[in-house]
């Protein structure tokens, strides 16, 4: 009984029984929680399955939730249909049950979606309807997930955002979009040359790249959908790594216009200079803006090999971060509430490999290691997940791991990929 009780303390934030359970979202050693997500009676099997399909890879990778087994579920479903029988399910280690129901009518759905915490009996603590066609059913499905992740945790997910990146395919590289889970890949540069380094602006409309189609590395801007792009930033050399503010008014970006690689701070509407943050005889390169607006970090070999600085956004005295190895690139904060985190590419064993730095207690946490080559990391809009680019056994592409250091990454896209950055969240 002991060790059961302290389980639900490290599971649990405390609530009373009318508020329901919240999962605690800062606990460093949290257990995942079971949930049950049966197969939906009384619907297009098909479709149906696919619901349960996206619903488990959601919840699963999460970072919350250990989505159970369906071979060993114990209710009789066709007779329960929406509801549930909570004994049924408390006897198989469910806390929580998921029904839904999925009908079809030619190309619409309709979905009616419940959760069930299994304690509070045959009660849904929450009930959903979503209507719309069968393109929109991963769409859907997304949104509920998202609303199960909120109930638990008071946090938006990240379900239906989209990764940016760009594919290496026969000499040519082309900034690319996919869905977070590595569905719906479409193309967002349409030219031959060399194209490179995305960077989502925060409403999500728009993805700026550095592109070689003129013969030099110029900064582009282009709508998020594809499209014809806006030549930004086209001073001689350099016009690259670009890093929007929070408020996307501004772009932080290296440029080498006076022969040396500098960090600066541009105009997002017209590519005018408005500030010049380094003034330092070394590399500087990949700035990346903090979450609240005040901070830039980024990559210098001042002191030798690249490692990663951070100055304020107005520029001043930089100070260096990390320590561990002796080359350290691509930075990039944590957007999760409260955090003062960088996550950053590490070679320190051999390898590259992901860590994360905590600014306020110096703490580095490990994502990834011995598990082939790992670079340019990109926090999930939540900051609670991480993808980053990675050659290893399990084939190249883009993979997705807990910003907290446990589990296993998962992989959601195959082929060569570089310059990773993870949008903005899906709205609610």
């Amino acid at each position: 009984m002991r060790a059961v009780l302290v389980v639900l303390i490290a599971l649990f934030a405390s609530a009373s029984a009318d508020d329901g359970v919240i999962i605690d979202v800062t606990g460093a050693k949290r257990s995942k929680y079971p949930i049950a997500i049966p197969l939906a009676v009384g619907s297009d099997t098909a479709v149906a399955r696919e619901m349960q399909q996206i619903q488990t890879f959601d919840l699963n990778v999460s970072g919350y939730f250990k989505v159970l087994d369906p071979a060993g579920f114990l209710a009789d479903l066709e007779s329960e249909k929406l509801g549930i029988d909570p004994e049924k399910w408390k006897s198989v280690g469910a806390y929580g049950v998921i029904k839904y129901r999925v009908v079809t009518s030619g190309a619409n759905i309709e979905l009616t979606a419940n959760l069930y915490e299994v304690s509070k009996g045959n009660t849904p603590v929450l009930t959903r309807t979503y209507k719309g066609t069968k393109a929109d059913l991963r769409k859907i499905t997304h949104a509920w997930c998202n609303e199960v992740v909120f109930y638990y945790t008071k946090e938006q997910g990240f379900f239906g955002s989209k990764i940016a990146f760009v594919a290496k395919k026969r000499g040519q590289s082309t900034v690319m979009v996919v869905d977070f889970d590595g569905a719906n890949p479409y193309a967002v540069s349409r030219n031959t040359s060399t194209n490179m380094l995305p960077a989502w602006a925060p409403g999500g409309g728009q993805i700026a790249y550095t592109s070689y189609m003129r013969n030099n590395p110029d900064l582009y801007i282009a709508p998020a959908g594809g499209g014809r792009p806006k030549k930004l930033s086209s001073h001689r050399g350099m016009n690259t790594g670009a890093s929007f503010s929070p408020d996307g008014s501004k772009i932080a970006v290296t440029l080498s216009k006076d022969g040396n690689p500098e960090i600066y701070v541009i105009s997002a509407k017209d590519g005018k200079i408005l500030t010049r943050i380094t003034n330092n005889k070394a590399i500087d390169t990949s700035p990346a803006w903090s979450p609240d607006g005040s901070q830039l970090a980024f990559v210098s070999d001042r002191e030798g090999g690249p490692q990663i600085f951070v100055v304020s956004a107005s520029g001043g005295a930089a100070r260096r971060v990390s320590f561990n190895g002796n080359y350290n690139t691509t930075p990039t904060w944590s957007p999760a509430k409260g955090a003062q985190v960088i996550a950053y590419t590490t070679r320190d064993g051999g390898r590259y490999d992901i860590v994360t730095l905590d600014l306020a207690t110096k703490k580095m946490t490990r994502i990834t290691q011995g598990e082939g080559s790992n670079e340019e990391p990109s926090f999930s809009p939540n900051g609670r997940v991480i993808a980053f680019a990675s050659t290893r056994s399990g084939g190249s592409g883009i993979y997705i791991a807990n910003a907290d250091g446990t589990g296993t990454a998962t992989k959601v896209y195959s082929g060569s990929v570089t310059g990773i950055d993870w949008g903005p969240a899906p709205k609610m």
